[in-house]
């Protein structure tokens, strides 16, 4: 019985977890650098499902693709805050995205080597 409650509560959590991830979902504005962070992310039993691209907001033309480029993928909750992070060695930077619900601002954090972490707020396009 222990294992059935223990297994529920896991579950639970996960779906919470994927529930608030969509406040992160979505295309985002980083108006510092006329760019727009096309993000995807989700929870599943293999773990963090996600798809990040990098877009210049001019002309929609793809600067990166993060597939099969990430480690150290996370998605978790932090108080309302759903928080997506990854590490990316091709880049040598690390990358954290969080968005309180409703999900309309989304605050993304890049630690760089070498240089200051890079913080932006960024608006729902």
């Amino acid at each position: 019985m222990k294992k059935v409650v223990v297994v529920l509560v896991l579950l639970f959590a996960a779906s919470t977890v994927t529930v608030f991830a969509q406040s992160i979902d979505g295309k985002w504005l980083d108006s510092n650098w006329n760019a727009v962070w096309e993000i995807s992310a989700s929870l599943s039993v293999s773990g963090v499902n996600m798809n990040v691209r990098l877009l210049d907001s001019k002309d929609g033309s793809l600067i990166y693709n993060f597939a099969n480029m990430t480690q150290n993928r996370s998605l978790t909750m932090e108080g309302l805050n759903a928080v997506l992070s990854f590490d990316c060695a091709a880049t040598g930077r690390s990358y954290r995205f969080s968005s309180n619900l409703p999900g309309t601002n989304l605050t993304m954090l890049i630690k760089r080597t070498n240089q200051p972490d890079y913080t932006v707020n960024m608006a729902k396009q």
